[in-house]
């Protein structure tokens, strides 16, 4: 049976976070702050990783590529959301729905992966240093980054042709601000409860055992540099417990959404909001806050800057 066919809804409206207009400003003037300040960030971490030569290691090429999904990751859906506070218009097209379900599983998935590449990264430089030259090498940077953007296609497009397959009869509001499968399976008309069995098998459940693993190879580790005491074990910890933040901030909202999709919407609501729009803040702060190289870095990047502007001549007319 053809598609179009079977779906007759051709917009969805998104519900938002609040009907109060009073909070509605509120989010718009926070949630574009936020933004604002994760686009800038994480802009500043890729630039400063490229330009200073310190910094071309296997560690900070992953971890620019990792602001470069939370950039995408936050702007799959939060612009749209700051513009429809201002305009009112909270509709958004099935093919838009869509595409918004496409783009979130991509990054979600790809940024996934490239956090597991990350904890494999810190394991061998602190189990097996003698050895991390050989074994992270730059063509295997190069290859993790590409099988993780590979895997978030595999897992996105998945995603997608499970939505396309469902039929959308009558109902079209979708109680949040962007559409994700947990809310919108639940407008279909067909028995929820074995979608539900279907989220909890393709997204909750990998992601609970990726997390697992992930968290069992920093217990390796944090243990490994326990039982050292010198300065370089005391950064490594450092950067560990920083890399371990990002990933429990990251992960536990996709677990609870994807392991529970039939829990309350406020709930969902919350944890939504967190992973798309607090998450991708998380990295520029915690990498720059906590990393004395990067600190470095960013205070050399501004020296020249601002030297090359001196340096710049002013033509006056």
């Amino acid at each position: 049976m053809d598609i179009a066919n079977i779906s007759t809804v051709s917009e969805f409206v998104l519900l938002g976070l609040s009907n109060s207009w009073e909070l509605q400003m509120f989010f718009f003037v926070v949630f574009s702050l936020f933004y604002v300040v994760t686009m800038v960030g994480n802009s500043l971490i890729v630039v400063t990783v490229i330009a200073d030569s310190h910094l071309h290691s296997p560690m900070y090429f992953l971890l620019t590529n990792l602001s470069i999904i939370d950039m995408s990751l936050a702007s799959f859906a939060t612009p749209k959301m700051i513009t429809d506070y201002l305009t009112g218009h909270k509709t958004i097209t099935f093919d838009g729905c869509i595409t918004q379900i496409f783009f979130l599983h991509l990054f979600t998935g790809t940024e996934i992966i490239l956090l597991m590449a990350m904890s494999f990264d810190r394991y061998i430089a602190i189990c097996k240093p003698l050895r991390y030259a050989s074994i992270i090498s730059p063509q295997v940077c190069i290859a993790l980054v590409v099988v993780s953007w590979v895997v978030g296609v595999m897992h996105s497009m998945s995603q997608v042709i499970f939505a396309l397959t469902l039929p959308f009869c009558g109902p079209n509001k979708v109680d949040s601000f962007f559409c994700d499968l947990p809310v919108v399976f639940q407008l279909a008309c067909v028995d929820t409860y074995v979608l539900g069995l279907f989220m909890i098998s393709t997204s909750g459940i990998i992601a609970l055992s990726c997390f697992i693993l992930l968290f069992n190879s920093y217990v390796i580790v944090l243990v490994t540099i326990k039982h050292h005491s010198s300065g370089g074990s005391s950064r490594a910890l450092s950067t560990c417990t920083a890399h371990f933040i990002v990933v429990f901030m990251f992960f536990g909202p996709c677990i609870f959404i994807h392991m529970w999709p039939l829990s309350s919407f406020l709930v969902d609501k919350i944890l939504s909001v967190f992973y798309t729009i607090f998450t991708p803040i998380l990295n520029p702060i915690i990498y720059t806050l906590r990393n004395q190289e990067v600190k470095i870095a960013m205070r050399k990047l501004k020296k020249r800057f601002l030297k090359s502007n001196k340096a710049t001549p002013h033509h006056y007319f």
